[in-house]
């Protein structure tokens, strides 16, 4: 026998050069694993969309920001010419007290395959604003435009509404129109100074006169002329979103009570509710939140302040998520070949088994193929029931291909009992998702620790000597 023949002889053999290859098969089955981890992505954007085009036809998801009092003022500034010109400017105040009370009508849609849920609420809000004071920022109350204030509620898809908005104003009633309006930042010639509010050309051209904190929204001008020490104001929304709604607590205290017919509500934002109750009827939740706890204060001039990170509200959450569920088992492809492989590496081991690459490649992509199905039966039957027949399935393919290869019962039952077990194990997991790494690695340790028990007594050289007698 030639160097040649001596040296396939040992590659064919060598139980190091197997476990290489089992190696090198191990990754190259990564790649359709990701694949399938692709395509689960590519069904989860396709039901994303399918949710977005509801929700474009019903009403996105829906914010509701204030009420919040806007009023104009007049400052006064030198150009550079030396004329004396002068500018509208915007002040802005927070109610003292908001209250708001909302009930939540959840529908479930459907297209196609995918589940999408809205809802139609009736909001009624109500709360107190003390008449604005402009002494804290040294403005004369002779240059505030007091009849052209404006009272603006921002709302984030203005589709949604679904009445005539009235407003209660102390014992008046206007009703809302759309739009956030804001007095046009005009500056213009003037005759006359102001000396408790001139500015220089510079700096009012470095100060923004208006507010957009409402991208979106309603508002009522209002005759504040008349002064009077409190404002009491009330108003009813009926509103249609979808997925989720949240508020922004604009008050000195604002008080919130939400409840709904859903029993699978997932609380958001900035604050989680004081109180809140969730059965199978549905849920009901109050929220009580004070000026101190936002970053915000009651008045402000211009755009100095912002409310995105004070919102607060609740998600009508669908509680059956099975992308990131058949995502996570995903995850786990690996572990799944990497045993089978060395289940087969020991059957070659210590019974004298060949087994061909080819019959481990196609052991790998059954055992891929259980995430397509997985997948794939998951959107018509839920996560639970499609996890159980993709196994069966796949356990049952395995098994009998195995028992093909082995032509042996009793191995083909160990590998089939121990393939059970790792799905079963698997299962458990997606379940504890808080305990999932912990019992995960407890479950890698019991299987480390059972193989090395296994293989304590295994002289590897001498099986390698076996098999070059044998050959």
């Amino acid at each position: 026998m030639n160097f040649f023949d001596r040296l396939n002889e040992w590659l064919r053999n060598s139980l190091i050069v197997k476990l290489v290859a089992i190696g090198i098969l191990i990754l190259l089955l990564l790649i359709p694993a990701n694949m399938v981890e692709s395509l689960i992505r590519e069904r989860e954007y396709n039901s994303e969309r399918v949710i977005n085009e509801v929700s474009s036809a019903w009403s996105y998801p829906q914010q509701l920001v204030g009420p919040m009092l806007s009023v104009p003022y007049t400052v006064y500034f030198t150009d550079e010419e030396g004329k004396t010109r002068s500018q509208i400017r915007t002040a802005h105040f927070l109610p003292n007290t908001l209250n708001i009370d909302g009930e939540l009508d959840p529908q479930t849609r459907y297209r196609s395959i995918y589940e999408v849920v809205v809802y139609s609420s009736q909001i009624e809000v109500s709360g107190s604003f003390e008449h604005p004071d402009f002494d804290d920022f040294k403005i004369d109350s002779s240059d505030v435009l007091w009849d052209e204030a404006v009272m603006e509620v921002g709302i984030s898809d203005m589709r949604g509404i679904q009445n005539t908005v009235k407003l209660s104003w102390n014992d008046a009633e206007y009703t809302f129109s759309p739009g956030v309006q804001y007095p046009l930042n005009n500056a213009r010639s003037s005759n006359y100074n102001s000396p408790s509010n001139q500015y220089t050309y510079k700096e009012a051209e470095t100060t923004t006169s208006s507010n957009n904190a409402n991208a979106s929204g309603m508002s009522v001008r209002l005759d504040l002329t008349k002064a009077k020490n409190a404002y009491d104001f009330s108003f009813e929304l009926d509103l249609n979103g979808s997925r989720n709604i949240y508020f922004t607590p604009l008050g000195e205290t604002t008080t919130t009570n939400l409840t709904s017919t859903w029993s699978t509500p997932s609380f958001q934002g900035a604050f989680l509710p004081d109180e809140r109750e969730v059965a199978d009827s549905g849920f009901s939740a109050n929220w009580e939140v004070l000026s101190l706890n936002r970053n915000y204060p009651q008045q402000w001039l211009n755009n100095q302040y912002s409310f995105g990170g004070s919102r607060f509200g609740v998600e009508l959450l669908i509680p059956a998520d099975h992308y990131q569920k058949s995502m996570r088992s995903a995850k786990y492809s690996i572990l799944f070949i990497a045993l089978t492989f060395l289940i087969f590496f020991f059957v070659e081991a210590l019974n004298g088994k060949r087994i061909h690459p080819i019959q481990y490649i196609l052991v790998g992509l059954a055992l891929i193929l259980f995430y397509t199905l997985l997948l794939a039966m998951s959107e018509y039957i839920g996560f639970t029931a499609a996890y159980w027949v993709a196994t069966a399935l796949i356990i049952g393919l395995v098994s009998l291909y195995i028992r093909s290869i082995f032509k042996n019962d009793r191995l083909t039952l160990v590998t089939t009992a121990i393939l059970i077990i790792l799905y079963g194990f698997i299962y458990t997991l997606l379940q504890l998702e808080d305990y999932a790494l912990l019992l995960g690695s407890i479950g890698l340790f019991v299987i480390l620790g059972f193989v090395m028990l296994f293989t304590r007594k295994i002289d590897w050289y001498q099986l390698n000597r076996k098999e070059e007698k044998i050959n």
